[in-house]
């Protein structure tokens, strides 16, 4: 049986990830999912709806995968490194990071929305952030590091490679640049 809503769900963040949330309309979704602009309405409402059901689907992947990276990665570097593969699926797939894109339209976003993709920066930063803290405690990471700092820093380094290797280097560029990252970190 055709699930619709996942279907929507997931044609929306493509379009997002890809064009930003102004840059689409229910129509555009009515086309890629084949269905009409009335039938969206019966899953989300309003387009804040959608938006906001777009961040807690994503947010519920990210979720999971912090917590396989947390159980197969025992070292902070590892965790780093395997954080960062997670942006390398938006440079194969030539798209942006949902909240990235979203992000650059600030306080054009309707403010529930905007709250979401903060939370969801917040959370990730304080993730972040216990993981160096982590790998300090291990020596795996520099003593000297300010790990409030360097987590905001993991994330810029992340976000900025996955909006300029999508365009130039691809993803051998990426994973330069996350090398380079973590290095960095040691």
């Amino acid at each position: 049986m055709r699930d619709t809503r996942a279907e929507l769900l997931a044609e929306a963040e493509t379009l997002v990830r890809g064009r930003g949330y102004a840059g689409f309309s229910y129509a555009d979704l009515s086309e890629a999912v084949g269905i009409r602009k009335a039938s969206i309405h019966h899953h989300f409402r309003t387009k804040e709806d959608l938006g906001f059901a777009l961040m807690g689907a994503y947010e519920t992947r990210y979720d999971a995968a912090l917590g396989t990276i947390v159980a197969d990665h025992p070292d902070a570097i590892g965790r780093i490194e395997a954080y960062g593969r997670l942006y390398l699926g938006g440079v194969e797939q030539g798209l942006g990071c949902l909240c990235a894109a979203l992000a650059t339209e600030g306080d054009a976003l309707p403010p529930r929305l905007r709250e979401a993709v903060v939370g969801f920066f917040d959370r990730h930063i304080a993730w972040l952030e216990g993981v160096l803290r982590q790998g300090q405690a291990d020596g795996s990471v520099r003593a000297d590091l300010d790990t409030a700092a360097h987590a905001r820093v993991v994330i810029s380094t992340l976000e900025g490679a996955l909006l300029m290797e999508r365009l130039l280097g691809g993803p051998r560029a990426f994973s330069a640049t996350l090398r380079a990252l973590c290095a960095s970190l040691r």
